[in-house]
């Protein structure tokens, strides 16, 4: 039955390259990723899904779904579409959601005859407010057996460990006054924005080594002769895990709270972006897709352990459900994400072809996890192991 999975990503290959390279041409930032959203919503309306658009009141989200009259259990394809910024698919956000739903399509060949439940999560926004946060808090995925994604990348990884991460944000409010006609009469809140940084650079010391805390000033000031009344200061906040990141994140506020008392400022904190969790990588799963690269003529050796790519939303899936995010090569040169050089060549038919791979590494995966109960079984074991560690 994989040769069959394998064979129907082949016959509808042309299809999945003209959807991928579709959102490529047409990037959109997140949750205004309406082009690409009905792209993959509509494949998978012509393919016979049941889709729901939009959920949870977000306006480009969707959810594919296709029941099998046979029940087993529910593997869920989650699909990416936002770009960046300027450079716009510089992380593959193209490829993400192409290949999810080609392996959802690959998988449904064989579903009616063994059994079980295909959901596709379309997810907008990963980059800064991603739904899968929305979605995770809301249940979406608290009956799912396992959760399946793979990332585009210059060499295939293993799913890895990610960083958790809050997005704070700092606003500061003085006095204006002429810089220099009266100082005096002013409350600087540029300086409470600078004795932050210069806190948050002595508090580094005392930080255990995984953690990340990376900051811009937002807002710092009008002209150089008025003395600044309204400063902001965004921030990531990251550490391996989310109980020291909370931890941290304390820690940055005392140091805000300290900024403003020494200036005379006051001070409010918020998030501007959404919390994500650390990735709980089911190494079982983790395992089961990798084998399946390697009937797919790729070396095991050579799939590497998955590194710290930053922080994903897929984190705060993975304390609701079993779930890996692997990485797939699709370039053959050295670009790293967010780069313009990888941004080009994850158009080419190179990256197409990887695209093709990753869909039919996916959905053998997810027909492993249906057709041996034994395996099932040890992924949810150790879900619920390393869940319970988390909490600790």
């Amino acid at each position: 039955m994989k040769q069959r999975i394998y064979d129907t990503v082949q016959r509808f290959a042309g299809r999945f390259k003209e959807i991928s390279q579709f959102i490529w041409k047409n990037p959109e930032l997140g949750h205004e990723e309406f082009l690409a959203s009905e792209k993959l919503a509509a494949e998978l309306s012509f393919h016979g899904f049941q889709v729901e658009k939009p959920v949870l009141g977000l306006a480009t989200a969707f959810l594919g779904t296709y029941r099998a009259q046979k029940p087993g259990p529910t593997v869920a394809f989650l699909c990416e579409y936002d770009a960046l910024p300027e450079l716009g698919h510089a992380c593959g956000h193209h490829i993400i959601g192409t290949m999810s739903v080609a392996a959802a399509i690959a998988l449904k060949s064989v579903i009616d005859e063994i059994g079980g439940t295909i959901r596709v999560y379309g997810t907008p926004a990963e980059e800064t407010k991603g739904a899968k946060v929305t979605m995770a808090e809301a249940g979406l995925f608290d009956d799912v057996d396992v959760a399946l994604m793979a990332h585009p990348y210059h060499t295939f990884e293993r799913s890895g460990q990610t960083l958790a991460m809050d997005a704070l944000q700092f606003e500061f409010f003085g006095k204006a006054a002429h810089a220099a006609a009266s100082p005096h009469e002013g409350v600087n809140a540029l300086d409470a924005v600078l004795m932050l940084f210069n806190s948050i650079s002595v508090l580094r010391q005392q930080l255990q080594s995984h953690v990340r805390i990376h900051g811009i000033i937002a807002e710092g000031g009008k002209a150089p002769n008025i003395i600044p009344d309204y400063t902001v200061a965004q921030f990531y906040i990251r550490s391996a895990n989310r109980p020291y990141t909370d931890e941290v994140v304390q820690k940055v506020i005392r140091c805000a709270e300290g900024a403003a008392l020494q200036t005379g400022c006051a001070f409010k904190w918020s998030n501007y972006e959404f919390s994500y969790d650390e990735l709980i990588t089911n190494e079982t799963l983790s395992s089961l897709f990798t084998r399946n690269l390697g009937l797919l003529g790729i070396d095991e050796n050579a799939v590497e352990y998955g590194k710290d790519h930053g922080s994903l939303d897929l984190g705060n899936v993975s304390r609701r459900c079993p779930a890996i995010h692997p990485y797939i090569q699709v370039i053959d040169e050295k670009h790293l994400l967010h780069t313009a050089e990888f941004r080009d060549l994850a158009m080419t038919d190179r990256a197409m072809d990887g695209m093709l791979l990753g869909a039919k590494a996916l959905a053998a995966t997810a027909y492993d996890v249906i057709v041996n109960p034994d395996a099932l079984r040890s992924v949810r074991q150790e879900f619920e192991a390393a869940v319970k560690r988390s909490r600790a």
